[in-house]
């Protein structure tokens, strides 16, 4: 019996929260890898060598959903973690990982839902197959099990930050 590697590190990760003007947040379906369910997140992922958190986020958003018409409302005030399962560890993240430690961004798309393309470019495959809108409550019941209290805190820390944006005119992204 082989055993789990303990010692793994988080791989340094970026998350968005992306919501339109109405306080609804972006969820996009995974295209399934080495699972057979759907899941639903928000757009996410590593940060290159040199490159700063809001430059991956910035980055990450156009490859996964096309678009960088954005505005900045917020991010969180530390690195977000999660474990993956121990069944997981040493197979899923390349077998390099044992979770990702995130720096979450709450932005407004200031354009309109045309804008959203998640069919990848330069012949890169695609990290979803459809998308919608949501409520704020719902995410944190849409992902994986071991994301949930990941997605709990993100919605704690970032909520706050568009409140008032489905109760009031839409907020301009000027």
């Amino acid at each position: 019996m082989s055993e789990t590697p303990v010692k793994l590190p988080y791989r340094k990760s970026v998350g968005i929260m992306l919501v339109n003007s109405t306080g609804d947040v972006w969820v996009g379906r995974r295209v399934p890898k080495w699972r057979s369910k759907f899941i639903w997140q928000m757009p996410q992922g590593g940060i290159m060598e040199g490159e700063k958190p809001r430059q991956a986020a910035l980055r990450e958003l156009e490859e996964e959903i096309g678009t960088r018409n954005v505005k900045i409302l917020g991010k969180s005030s530390r690195w977000l973690k999660y474990d993956l399962p121990n069944r997981l560890l040493g197979v899923a993240l390349g077998g390099k990982y044992r979770g990702h430690k995130y720096k979450w961004f709450v932005m407004q798309l200031c354009g309109t839902d045309d804008e959203i393309n998640i069919a990848r470019k330069q012949g890169l495959k695609a990290e979803f197959d459809d998308w919608r809108w949501v409520d704020i409550h719902e995410i944190e019941n849409l992902g994986v099990s071991f994301k949930e209290q990941l997605y709990q805190r993100v919605v704690k820390e970032l909520g706050p930050h568009i409140s008032g944006l489905g109760h009031t005119p839409p907020r301009k992204c000027a």
